[in-house]
């Protein structure tokens, strides 16, 4: 009798056992893996294990990505890809007048306003000169129009001051054929010498010989956001006093290496143009399993997330991103001076005369 009770119990357990299986390998998602090109600048939300484990988990979804330029990944061959997720509507736009047909989906997941990032002693020098000025004793905002006029005539940081810097005032920016940080700033650029005014077909020719002026400065420029603000840290002031990049930046890397941070935050300026442009993320699916995504990251806990701890301002209309959470001075709660930037045929003569 007992031998029974036994082997009755243990049948019950593996009857149990085989239940438990099956209701939890029923309760899981059927897993998706997408493979794609992103922005630089993103590999910090993709690589995040919370992000992760929310895809994965409550989407089944896994997004496996190789790191290109916004322009490039859209310019090239997207043939193998289940998405690109660049930086830029400008390369969505590109991407549609010549690949319309490859696009099955695409909504703007993060946005982030274009900054300069600079250094104290270039900072205080700007704020003698009237270029720049701090706002409710918080974060810095810089008057672009003054700013590009000393790289137009040429002055030199020791012409306003800073005399531990050699040769001309410059903007750092990427390569705008390659990377979306630098093709939004030669877009805005373009637009300030025009005089505020948003160029077109006709207007741009007149601008692009002192565009090309500012950019015949620069030398060699990084393919890559995230390379040209790895390259501004580590370098430093030195070679590059002044570098174009997005806010998003700062913060994520503030969060992710506090101990490097404590090192430099006295000295690293974060300065806000006025006016300057939205980079904008949008997700683009090539197919149709890739559409999914765009629920996925448009779920409000990977919204959070990623403005808590990488500085990505929301892409969903209405919401707010409180600067508070993330214990970062000089972040504003909003950026309101804000230019349009050219349309893509303008954009293309643009990249073709800085070729």
């Amino acid at each position: 009798m007992r031998n029974k009770l036994i082997g009755l119990g243990l049948l019950l357990a593996v009857i149990l056992a085989v239940v438990v299986i099956k209701t939890h390998q029923a309760s899981q998602k059927p897993q998706v893996t997408l493979n794609g090109y992103i922005g630089g600048e993103k590999i910090g939300v993709l690589d995040d294990p919370e992000i992760v484990k929310i895809l994965h988990d409550k989407y089944g979804l896994t997004l496996d990505y190789t790191k290109l330029g916004s322009i490039d990944m859209v310019k090239g061959d997207t043939s193998t890809v289940d998405y690109l997720w660049p930086s830029s509507q400008t390369a969505l736009e590109l991407f549609k007048e010549t690949k319309s047909q490859q696009l099955v989906n695409s909504q703007i997941i993060f946005n982030s306003p274009i900054v300069l990032y600079s250094w104290d002693i270039v900072t205080d020098a700007l704020i003698r000169q009237g270029i720049v000025r701090q706002e409710n004793g918080s974060y810095f905002v810089v008057d672009m129009p003054r700013l590009i006029d000393l790289v137009i005539q040429n002055k030199k940081w020791s012409d306003i001051g800073v005399n531990d810097l050699y040769g001309n005032v410059t903007i750092i920016s990427t390569d705008p054929n390659q990377s979306n940080s630098g093709n939004m700033f030669a877009g805005l650029l373009a637009n300030l010498l025009n005089n505020g005014a948003v160029v077109d077909d006709a207007s741009v020719d007149r601008a692009l010989p002192k565009i090309k002026q500012v950019f015949a400065q620069l030398g060699y420029m990084e393919p890559s956001s995230a390379d040209i603000f790895s390259q501004y840290l580590s370098t430093g002031v030195g070679a590059k006093p002044i570098i174009v990049g997005y806010e998003s930046q700062l913060v994520e890397f503030a969060i992710a290496n506090p101990a490097q941070w404590q090192q430099v935050k006295s000295k690293v300026r974060i300065l806000y143009p006025e006016p300057t442009v939205w980079s904008s993320h949008p997700f683009m699916a090539l197919d149709g399993k890739a559409s999914g995504a765009i629920t996925a990251l448009s779920d409000p806990d990977v919204q959070r997330l990623a403005w808590e701890k990488h500085g990505f301002r929301t892409g969903l209309a209405g919401v707010q991103n409180d600067p508070k959470v993330l214990n970062i001075v000089g972040i504003p709660d909003k950026i309101n001076k804000i230019i349009p930037m050219p349309k893509p045929s303008v954009m293309g003569k643009i990249m073709q005369a800085l070729q």
